[in-house]
């Protein structure tokens, strides 16, 4: 989503940003800073992302705000409490306040799929394809849902990278292909902490970004066991953790 403005006597065009409540039989949870679309996907995949729920549920706009206000049908499969989650577009752990509470609430990884280093590393060129709003605005990050043969199966834009990443999850979980063992995540920025978190989550063993990893997100993966490749373009790429995953062509 994007929209026209004047710069300089000239139109251009800059993507979208509005916050999005996130609902729970009526309980405010979360506000989140995104680009609007897919808002019932970005719902059900950050409440998956954050562990509070692990199947898909019933979600829609309310009648009150209904643009920017997503409710989505409970029980949680834990009480949060009184916490309370505001994220930004360019953080998505930003207000949990301590470490401690962005824990994964996942097992490690299994085996996942053996890919070679050369087809992980042409995933950001086959998802560039896929992001139309990037084109319109270069405002947009993206994420992309990529079987073990490099097929793109689902893509999400947004103006956060880990909004972009909870669409897709959250897809991905109503289509039932959760969790995502035999599937490869590609994002089209850098490797934050959070994203290796949700992706662990959601079982996807390899995560591929063109930009750089930060220390946490390296750190993460290695526990997880998670496959982590960054710096991915022109068919090179380097292997941060879980490099027994990727395969050099003879």
């Amino acid at each position: 989503m994007d929209r026209k403005i004047l710069v300089d006597g000239a139109e251009d065009v800059v993507a979208v940003e509005e916050p999005l409540e996130i609902r729970v039989d009526g309980r405010a949870l979360a506000v989140t800073m995104r680009t609007p679309g897919h808002d019932e996907e970005l719902a059900l995949g950050f409440l998956h992302g954050e562990a509070l729920i692990d199947a898909p549920r019933a979600a829609g706009p309310t009648e009150d705000f209904a643009a920017n206000t997503v409710e989505v049908a409970g029980p949680l499969l834990r009480d949060p409490g009184e916490r309370r989650f505001y994220t930004t577009s360019s953080c998505g752990v930003c207000g949990k306040g301590a470490l401690e509470q962005v824990a994964v609430d996942a097992p490690a990884l299994g085996d996942g799929p053996e890919i070679a280093r050369d087809l992980l590393a042409a995933l950001p060129d086959r998802l560039r394809t896929a992001q139309p709003g990037f084109e319109r605005t270069g405002g947009l990050h993206a994420t992309g849902l990529f079987t073990a043969a490099g097929e793109l199966v689902a893509s999400r834009e947004d103006v956060g990278r880990h909004n972009a990443m909870d669409k897709v999850i959250g897809w991905a979980l109503t289509e039932g292909l959760l969790p995502l063992r035999d599937h490869v995540l590609c994002v089209s920025g850098r490797l934050s902490f959070e994203l290796v978190q949700k992706a662990a989550v959601a079982g996807a063993p390899i995560l591929v970004g063109v930009g750089a990893p930060t220390s946490l997100a390296v750190s993460l993966a290695l526990d997880r066991n998670l496959t982590l490749m960054g710096f991915a373009r022109s068919g090179r790429g380097n292997v941060y953790a879980g490099a027994e995953r990727v395969l050099t062509r003879a």
